[in-house]
């Protein structure tokens, strides 16, 4: 496919598909929307199953600089085993295949803050894991941490909050702000005007990549979470299925897209 580009505004996804702007996540494939407003993509299930080999490979820059890496050596463990690697302050993220991650905050004694169902909760690590994998991503993020105890009160002060009182989208957004405490990982922290400053670099084979641009962070996060909930295999095929959409289209102006690509102009 080679290196690809497609330019995304606020005001418009033009022919990149993203999840409902209304925020529900539906079963009938991908839709086109606005921007990301609210989310509902940490439903969490019981569910084991994770295959490392189908995760996204990704980076997400903010202009020239790397500010989040997908490190494939990250290892993943069951609960009860990632609690002995676990101190304060520390970031869990929930894995398993065909599903949203689900990140939380190691605060000590075996629990653990998160976003869950728009409320933040005080759960033990094993409960919010629900079966699911975990793994330590501290350093997926590049910027610079808190000190540990700031981490934590961070997460502890927020315990309680629910629905609008809330300022993260999802599980993710909320446990790096606890971590780094950055306006970025908060709903309408960045003004979205002007150039986009963030890419969304997806690698597809080799050297090859797809490359997304977005106006804020919270955007360039959701569509990660989105890829990885499709995992590696249906992400690329929907890559390729926009690819051929768009060479066909420049043939044949007005022509219809392929099966199972949906475009804007689709109910």
């Amino acid at each position: 496919m080679g290196n690809q580009m497609d330019k995304l505004s606020h005001l418009s996804y033009a022919e990149v598909p993203t999840v409902d702007p209304t925020g529900l996540d539906t079963d009938d494939g991908p839709r086109i929307g606005v921007s990301y407003i609210f989310s509902s993509d940490d439903e969490l299930e019981d569910e084991e199953h994770f295959d490392q080999r189908d995760e996204v490979e990704c980076s997400v820059y903010h202009r020239d600089e790397c500010i989040y890496e997908r490190s494939a050596q990250l290892e993943v463990y069951s609960p009860e085993n990632l609690l002995n690697k676990c101190k304060a302050g520390d970031l869990v993220e929930f894995v398993a295949s065909g599903q949203y991650p689900h990140w939380a905050v190691y605060v000590g004694d075996f629990q653990v803050v998160h976003l869950h169902r728009a409320e933040v909760k005080n759960s033990f690590l094993t409960d919010a894991s629900q079966g699911r994998r975990c793994r330590i991503v501290n350093d997926s993020y590049k910027f610079k941490p808190l000190g540990a105890d700031m981490v934590v009160q961070n997460a502890m002060e927020q315990v309680g909050l629910k629905d609008r009182e809330l300022s993260w989208r999802n599980s993710e957004c909320f446990a790096a702000w606890c971590r780094f405490g950055r306006r970025e990982f908060k709903m309408g922290g960045e003004i979205r005007i002007g150039k986009q400053p963030y890419r969304l670099k997806i690698f597809t084979s080799g050297k090859h990549s797809h490359v997304l641009e977005f106006q804020s962070l919270e955007d360039a996060i959701m569509e990660k979470r989105r890829n990885d909930h499709l995992g590696r295999t249906a992400a690329l095929r929907e890559l390729a299925c926009h690819y051929r959409n768009v060479e066909e289209s420049k043939k044949q102006p007005g022509a219809l897209p392929a099966p199972g690509c949906i475009f804007p102009d689709q109910p």
